[in-house]
């Protein structure tokens, strides 16, 4: 068994986790299921699961993964938990479910940003889209993408990841600022500022069915929760880092890029006379925003520049739900890294052709991930964590961090209890939507 690696430092944990969060959630799913899901009444919706779902199951993950230093599955074998193993199994198989279709995602990605330096798709966006995302070209370019994460996966933690993370984080964020600077000077912008960050009651009360479960999906999608990543990743980390400290400033600034991603999107959409709950589905960040972009002074640069942010962002992610697959089996055989990263790398490549074939498979993995795997996961999780560790967890979560205070039980009671209850009630109204609406989305694509 190869020896296992650990992050250099402490600042290369953090950022590593932030860009696992700061991904495709945040600048595809973010800015459009707000759009799909009353405006501003979503992100009210997304900003309490975050709070009081998201940051308390993020612990949980981090207390597995440092208390163990084992990959998600070992995880439950070394906390003497080994029938709870398949937990961490399903776990597994729901990031690498997701990053199937993350990869041809980001293969649009890659394609557009060459498509924005040569303004491709500026006279008939749809149209561009259309012949980009789906068949031949969509596969080669979720084969480039995929070659890429496969390559910095290989390098391993200190080389690869942390390194390449290093980079992409403080990138993202400098691009997204500058690019939410721009939008502020857009004519019509002030529309698009309203629409995306003023709630309604009424707006809530109407969407609420709809969209407190994608609102907790969303939470779970772009705080990387549900996919073993936050295990896997704090299990390279040390006793003395304070996972609580360590938790909030991931959430934080993970949420507020989600939130600049929003100060760009919608100013340029408002701007364009694009209404944005007409523009849902895969597509919606290429064909709608990609369609604004031809209507603004520069198009051609603030288009590569855009594009550039969101394949940092899904590089950053991919990579981490890859080393989910890589860290178990890197832990279980005596086979070199750079091997295994290319041997999961083709078993990703076959499981993401039926997406990268048709947009309509895309859709029906993603809703499958959204609505069923991701809150199935992390329900099964904190009631672990909550009633089977219990104290242990606590005392996990104490390390590094001091004393506690009141917030120890209160964390512990929150995942027995408040958590669980909110994680369950999206599970069945997603169940509802996957099987038994009036056009079951189960049976959408066949």
């Amino acid at each position: 068994m190869s020896k296992r690696e650990t992050w250099a430092t402490r600042v290369g944990f953090l950022v590593a986790a932030i860009g696992s969060a700061v991904g495709l959630g945040n600048l595809w799913q973010f800015p459009f299921k707000t759009a799909g899901n009353g405006g501003a009444a979503f992100v009210a919706f997304y900003l309490i699961a975050v709070l009081l779902i998201g940051f308390p199951a993020m612990l949980a993950e981090f207390v597995m993964g440092r208390r163990t230093n084992r990959n998600a599955v070992d995880a439950f074998t070394e906390l003497g938990h080994r029938q709870w193993r398949i937990l961490g199994a399903f776990a597994v198989v729901t990031g690498f479910w997701i990053l199937s279709y993350y990869n041809v995602v980001g293969g649009w990605v890659l394609r557009y940003i060459v498509g924005s330096a040569q303004g491709a798709y500026f006279s008939a966006p749809a149209e561009y889209f259309g012949a980009v995302s789906a068949g031949p070209e969509a596969i080669a370019a979720q084969l480039v993408f995929l070659g890429i994460v496969v390559g910095i996966v290989a390098l391993g933690i200190e080389d690869g990841i942390e390194k390449a993370t290093k980079v992409m984080v403080p990138s993202i964020v400098v691009l997204l600022v500058m690019l939410a600077l721009w939008a502020v000077t857009i004519d019509g912008a002030g529309a698009g500022y309203a629409y995306f960050l003023t709630p309604s009651l009424d707006a809530m009360v109407e969407n609420a069915s709809t969209a407190i479960p994608f609102a907790v999906g969303q939470a779970f999608f772009t705080l990387s929760l549900g996919m073993a990543i936050m295990i896997t990743y704090s299990s390279y980390i040390g006793a003395d880092d304070n996972l609580l400290f360590d938790g909030g400033t991931i959430v934080i600034v993970n949420t507020l890029i989600g939130i600049l991603a929003g100060l760009v999107v919608f100013p340029i959409l408002f701007a364009n006379n694009i209404d944005p709950a007409l523009e849902g589905g895969a597509g919606a960040l290429f064909v709608a925003v990609a369609s604004g972009f031809g209507g603004l002074p520069f198009g051609e640069l603030i288009g590569v520049v855009f594009f550039a942010v969101v394949a940092l962002a899904a590089l950053s992610s991919a990579i981490s739900l890859m080393e989910v697959t890589v860290a178990w089996a890197n832990d279980n055989f005596d086979i070199s890294r750079p091997v295994l990263a290319v041997g999961i790398g083709l078993a990703l490549f076959v499981l993401g052709l039926p997406s990268a074939w048709d947009t309509a498979y895309l859709t029906w993995f993603d809703n499958m991930a959204y609505q069923l795997l991701l809150p199935l996961s992390v329900l099964l999780l904190v009631l672990f964590v909550g009633w089977v560790l219990a104290g242990d967890a606590v005392s996990e979560l104490r390390q590094g961090a001091g004393s506690l205070g009141s917030f120890g039980p209160i964390w512990m009671w929150g995942l027995r209890i408040v958590v669980p209850l909110f994680v369950a009630a999206t599970l069945v109204l997603g169940f509802q939507t996957m099987f038994l609406g009036e056009d079951p989305a189960f049976f959408a694509p066949f």
